[in-house]
């Protein structure tokens, strides 16, 4: 029974919500420490990619992958089914990422290299702000968090697309099309095709691999076999995430677009979805395993360009985009567009936690720190700059989100009916 205890407590966000924030104080200290070579030699180990990479481009998919199968559930059959509701995070996501890098254009105009970085503040960091939700919610609506995994999906999307047209040398069009292909394949293989047809009478139709009766044919009744869909879908998976990181985009996507395929439905002779079994077995281990050593691998940023930031426009840039930005272009976003669109805000939810929730994507990290890679890299004083600028800026937004959310929460509790009667 403790193992199934265990499982069950692993299944909590706020318990994977802990486990990140204490990886990534571990980190941060670690990389600012007498032992800083050893992290970095960590991080830079390498087998085919540095430990670094497999973390942010391969655990960190399966957790995309776990959010996209988990907001492909909400469009199918929960609050993002209905399109006046699903519009509002879409559209105040795109907001939160072009009103960041306005802020950022305007400040550093002019300035030479440091202009060139306008794209650092438009990500959200979706383990981040995630994980920080589930440890400050207790008591917040659930359409909240839905709109969080939306609106950071989304803005990921955006940033990446950035990446892709804006910081990169250029698309390898061969392995995209072939990820996208693979993509066709996972999504038709969802559908259930190897499940018809007939099978010959003989032992195969008997025992754990008989399932369900034929639909159709002249055998109509008859056992039929169908192979176990994890030995096709999952190394089909592991292609499709392959080929994309080939491709030169930022191999996240992959899980992302994984997810948004699986099949939320059951067909005859299952009892349970493939969406609903892939959550049940993936999420203890995105909780206790991939986002641990996602922020172990991740936090820690060297806090050498601390001194410089009030003397750089570029790091200046960055503080307002994500502290400022964020919450203009969400906030402002979603409240424009309900009152001149006829989008809706979730009746469960009210303006004062989409406030929080502008302030809590103000956590840009990792796809901000990869972008200030790809932006100054020739530059070390404004590629230090500007990595300290992002931890701060993500640091005092967690903050101000963490008291909005935990005072929300706080009221909705307040409000919430007595169970008791």
């Amino acid at each position: 029974m403790p193992f199934i205890n265990l499982k069950t407590l692993l299944r909590r966000e706020s318990v994977g919500g802990a486990l990140l924030v204490v990886a990534a104080l571990v980190a941060l200290i670690w990389a600012n420490s007498p032992w800083a070579g050893g992290y970095e030699a960590f991080r830079s180990f390498t087998v085919i990619l540095p430990v670094h990479a497999w973390a942010a481009d391969g655990l960190l998919a399966i957790f995309f992958f776990v959010v996209g199968n988990e907001l492909k559930q909400e469009f199918v059959r929960g609050e993002l089914r209905h399109p006046r509701r699903a519009v509002l995070p879409i559209v105040a996501s795109v907001c939160g990422a072009v009103v960041p890098a306005l802020i950022f254009a305007v400040i550093t105009f002019g300035h030479g290299d440091a202009a060139g970085g306008w794209g650092i503040p438009m990500a959200t960091d979706i383990a981040f702000a995630v994980s920080v939700l589930a440890v400050v919610g207790r008591g917040l609506p659930p359409a909240l968090r839905t709109f969080l995994l939306t609106l950071a999906i989304v803005d990921d999307l955006v940033a990446i697309m950035v990446i892709a047209v804006f910081y990169s040398a250029g698309l390898a069009w061969a392995p995209l099309l072939g990820a996208v292909a693979g993509l066709a394949l996972f999504g038709w293989l969802q559908q259930g095709p190897m499940r018809r047809g007939p099978l010959r009478q003989g032992p195969l139709t008997r025992g754990p691999l008989r399932r369900g009766p034929l639909r159709r044919g002249p055998l109509r009744g008859l056992p039929q076999r169908q192979l176990p869909m994890k030995i096709v879908l999952v190394p089909l998976a592991v292609l499709v995430w392959t080929l994309m990181h080939e491709s030169g985009i930022h191999a996240t996507i992959a899980g992302v677009a994984l997810g948004l395929l699986m099949r939320t439905s059951t067909l005859p002779g299952e009892t349970i979805s493939p969406s609903d079994r892939a959550e049940h077995l993936i999420r203890p281990w995105t909780t206790a395993v991939i986002l641990p050593i996602f922020a172990l691998t991740s936090a820690g940023v060297t806090v050498t360009g601390a001194g410089n930031l009030l003397a750089s426009p570029a790091a200046i840039g960055i503080l307002a985009g994500l502290i400022v930005g964020k919450i203009v272009g969400i906030f402002g976003g979603a409240w424009c567009t309900t009152r001149f669109t006829r989008a809706e805000l979730h009746p469960d939810l009210t303006w004062p936690d989409i406030f929080g929730i502008a302030q809590l994507a103000g956590i840009g990290f990792t796809v901000s720190l990869l972008i200030a890679e790809l932006s100054y890299p020739n530059d070390l004083g404004l590629l230090e700059s500007a990595k300290a600028a992002v931890l701060l800026a993500s640091g005092i937004a967690a903050t101000l989100a963490t008291v909005t959310l935990t005072l929300r929460a706080a009221r909705h509790r307040r409000r919430a009916p007595d169970p008791a009667g």
